[in-house]
């Protein structure tokens, strides 16, 4: 593949985000290519790290978790260390859905799902402020989702 994604690749990754579980003949009709090679391009993609895998949306609800929480932290101390050891710490709870390092006013947003109150209470107070790298914690919970998105806005250049 080249150094960047042509209109066939980029053809590739929106039906696969579109869906994922279509076979390579289903994607190569879609997208006008021959079956060997789509295949071969679609391999490329993933060698090269633009296709980083294969995911089945779950429905949150239908097991039990539905209290979905947006967690602004800011760290104690700002230096390598901190971020290192508070990256790792949040790496590793399962409640956790996204983690991001900001700009601005917070070091971090947090995107949370819990079951419910109790449990984001346990979460926050038990969990997230005893650890050594935390300050400051503001928790927000999601009152509606207005867009959730699982697609990244591939096009083909023009």
């Amino acid at each position: 593949m080249s150094e960047h994604p042509d209109a066939f690749d980029l053809k590739i990754m929106q039906e696969l985000q579109r869906d994922g579980r279509q076979t390579n003949n289903e994607l190569a009709a879609r997208i006008a290519l021959s079956p060997s090679q789509c295949s071969r391009r679609r391999s490329c993609l993933e060698e090269e790290g633009y296709i980083r895998g294969y995911h089945a949306r779950i429905d949150h609800g239908k097991l039990g978790l539905g209290l979905l929480c947006i967690i602004s932290v800011t760290l104690s101390t700002h230096n390598q260390h901190s971020a290192r050891r508070f990256g790792r710490f949040v790496s590793k709870l399962p409640e956790v859905l996204e983690a991001y390092a900001l700009t601005g006013d917070m070091d971090y947003y947090l995107k949370v799902m819990t079951r419910d109150l109790r449990d984001l209470s346990r979460f926050v107070s038990d969990i997230l402020l005893p650890h050594a790298t935390v300050q400051h914690v503001k928790t927000s919970i999601v009152l509606d989702t207005l867009k959730e998105a699982s697609d990244y806005p591939v096009s083909v250049r023009g």
